[in-house]
């Protein structure tokens, strides 16, 4: 039997970094090493950033069950991996369809929200993007939903789901931690990511389709094998949502959905649910947990997370 590899490491330039702190923003922690830069924790890894070395190299350095895949989206074909990856110039404060030569219309584009939050569901969106549509998106300030405001999508919201075409599945908390068991958070958002492109394709053979990069695409498909229909022409490309409106679009219109059912959630235990996992978030459940209990919490959280080992 082929041993998993669960250790990454890369040598990464200025240019690199920047992509790594970006791309990581939502999910860094403390770390007691002062020799690290930057630590962050997702599904299945780990990623810790050094400082520079005597040499002026700096290293970055993954680990856990995904740390492979994941440190790959940042390899270049001169790193010498067997995979290459298209890597993104630096992360811009907006989309700029004409950044990439990849960029053709209509097109759908996929992302999702909520797979850092401690709280709330995942959220999932495809949206469709005409050419004709661009100075529309712009008129309304879409790109990236992490890069703007709750109170704006609040604002935006209403208007990008009554005038563009789009497809959005969410997945409880409940759901989640039914599933997750048997199913890699990864895994989890393939499929749902698939289900939504399916929707949007069905409607629109023609479009161009995007997705916002969080897995390798062989990796990403193998999640998909056992799904009846896939779908399979797609450009793979991280932070996808600086890149092509429709990932943008999608891109918010999944955090206006999450916004709009952490509110609900709020609104039933009549208590500001607060979002990410950090301390503060711990220092919240356990308020929850001396108001409601344990087994109420477990429907409101995903209890994969560390923050639930940190509460039993």
């Amino acid at each position: 039997m082929k041993k998993k590899v669960n250790h990454f490491e890369l040598e990464v330039d200025e240019d690199t970094y920047a992509k790594i702190l970006y791309f990581y923003k939502d999910s860094k922690e403390a770390s007691p090493n002062e020799y690290i830069e930057l630590f962050a924790r997702g599904e299945g890894f780990t990623v810790s950033v050094y400082k520079r070395n005597k040499k002026g190299i700096r290293k970055a350095v993954w680990q856990g069950n995904e740390a492979v895949h994941e440190g790959k989206i940042f390899a270049t074909p001169n790193d010498g991996f067997e995979e290459e990856l298209e890597i993104i110039s630096p992360a811009k404060p907006s989309y700029n369809p004409k950044m990439s030569l990849e960029n053709q219309y209509p097109q759908i584009g996929s992302d999702e929200v909520g797979t850092g939050d401690f709280f709330g569901p995942i959220c999932v969106c495809a949206a469709y993007v005409r050419e004709s549509d661009l100075p529309r998106l712009k008129e309304l300030g879409v790109t990236d939903s992490k890069l703007l405001s709750d109170e704006k999508i609040l604002s935006i919201g209403p208007i990008l789901i009554k005038e563009f075409h789009f497809s959005q599945i969410s997945i409880s908390n409940e759901k989640y931690n039914e599933v997750h068991p048997n199913n890699n958070m990864n895994m989890i958002k393939a499929k749902i990511h698939n289900q939504c492109l399916l929707n949007m394709k069905r409607k629109y053979p023609e479009a161009k389709v995007y997705l916002d990069q969080f897995a390798e695409p062989k990796t990403y498909f193998s999640y998909l094998k056992n799904e009846k229909e896939v779908v399979k022409d797609i450009v793979f490309s991280p932070k996808g949502e600086l890149h092509f409106p429709s990932v943008a679009l999608g891109s918010v219109i999944a955090r206006y959905s999450f916004l709009l059912k952490m509110k609900a959630i709020g609104e039933k235990y009549q208590m500001e649910i607060p979002f990410g996992a950090g301390e503060e978030v711990d220092k919240f459940a356990k308020k929850f947990i001396e108001r409601y209990g344990l087994d109420e919490l477990r429907k409101i959280v995903k209890t994969n997370f560390a923050n639930f080992k940190r509460l039993i």
